[in-house]
């Protein structure tokens, strides 16, 4: 027994479409705009009895036309058969446009009541088909309708008047139909084009909100590293010499009290902004460079040995950006002096013109003796040197010559 299978007609085709012209083997091929059945709306429901009517009386209009011919009563059933059958196809126009269209070119050719039929499936594929499958259908049957009307005369119009109105006809359902697709088109196109503008302004509302979050990250980074590093320093110190005197207790504890409100203070300001969700109104004025000298008046009283070199040209015209960054600059070097080589003396020195840009320095010397850990990642001098490129300007820090370590950095100005 031969158990070999043999491939279905729709398969045997398209494994062979090199024989068959490209429209009719891609027809066989699934429609990748219509992966499944899809379900009627009401609309649809509406649109296809709508059509099915319309078949079903330009059917019976070629009926009469059937009475005034010589035609045998066989041949008339057998003709109003297939239009009958015709018109019920056309429920299947949306499953299958080009398959219909094309089996009502030889029935349409041998049943006059199947002509309205024809014209619903040939617009229905105008419709859903580009015009490639339109022009085979349609070049068909204009083809095959000078033969039908030559064997097959109408009693009332004349032969070229009759083929003429086909004609017509055809091509007015065909343009009708491309109108109809186009129109279609263009509803999906400006629905993708309206998906898309509303994806890429949610993608950029989300970046700015992170580059917001991001910023507002280094902000909190800068401003309370160097509250709790102060805090740090003075309670190991507290640690380290419980017996110091009571004076120095007095003034380290009363600056540990001092940096945890500030630090509590400058955290609820940076929260608050979180939750209005802007980045740039806190509760006071941001730093800018007129506040070195109150920052480096604090460090001192902290107990560090800082020395400010500030010789810029009008510091009041020195923008507000470039001024909020020399201080955040100047005050993550103090705090990475502090941490790092407590005891040593720092030198900060600012300098700068309009046209010239500003130069921002801070170095300290070589601790003496073993510093205690202190944890940090690392990550503040890698902020300042985001904070410097952002405003135009550039940052270097390493370690100098004394076995120390110095933070430089340009920023533009004017």
């Amino acid at each position: 027994m031969n158990t070999e299978q043999h491939p279905s007609p729709p398969q045997f085709l398209a494994e062979r479409r090199w024989l068959l012209p490209s429209a009719l083997a891609a027809e066989f091929e699934p429609d990748p705009d219509r992966p499944g059945r899809p379900r009627r709306t009401a609309r649809d429901w509406v649109v296809d009895f709508g059509f099915f009517l319309l078949a079903v009386l330009l059917g019976l209009l070629s009926a009469d036309t059937l009475v005034q011919e010589d035609i045998p009563g066989g041949l008339v059933a057998l003709d109003q058969l297939l239009g009958a059958l015709a018109c019920g196809a056309v429920w299947l126009r949306r499953r299958w446009p080009f398959g219909l269209a094309v089996a009502m070119v030889p029935v349409c050719f041998v049943s006059n009541t199947a002509g309205g039929a024809g014209i619903v499936a040939l617009f229905t594929l105008a419709v859903h088909r580009p015009f490639r499958y339109v022009a085979w259908a349609a070049g068909a049957s204009l083809a095959a309708t000078p033969l039908f009307f030559w064997l097959r005369p109408d009693p009332e119009i004349p032969y070229g008047w009759a083929v003429f109105s086909v004609v017509l006809l055809t091509g007015a359902m065909v343009g009708w139909g491309m109108f109809v697709r186009s129109k279609r088109q263009l509803m999906v196109s400006l629905r993708d084009r309206a998906r898309r503008a509303e994806t890429e302004a949610r993608l950029r509302a989300e970046q700015a909100q992170r580059l917001a979050r991001e910023a507002i990250a280094r902000e909190m980074h800068d401003v309370l590293a160097h509250r709790l590093t102060l805090l740090s320093v003075h309670a190991g110190a507290l640690e380290f010499r419980p017996d110091a005197p009571r004076d120095e207790v007095q003034r380290a504890a009363g600056v540990i009290r001092e940096s945890a409100h500030e630090a509590l203070q400058d955290l609820r300001e940076i929260i608050g902004v979180l939750r209005a969700g802007e980045s740039d109104d806190s509760g006071r004025p941001q730093p800018t460079l007129a506040a070195l000298e109150a920052l480096v008046a604090e460090c001192r009283e902290a107990g560090m040995k800082v020395t400010l070199d500030l010789r810029v040209t009008d510091q009041a015209a020195v923008p507000a950006s470039v001024g909020r960054t020399a201080y955040r600059i100047t005050q993550e070097g103090l705090t990475n002096a502090r941490k790092h080589a407590p005891g040593t003396e720092v030198t900060v020195t600012v300098t700068g013109a309009p046209g010239e840009g500003l130069t921002v320095a801070v170095r300290n010397g070589a601790p003496e003796g073993e510093v205690p850990p202190v944890p940090g990642s690392g990550q503040g001098l890698i902020g300042l040197r985001e904070r410097a490129t952002l405003t135009g300007g550039r940052l270097d820090h390493g370690p100098a010559g004394d076995g120390g370590f110095a933070v430089r950095a340009w920023l533009p100005w004017g």
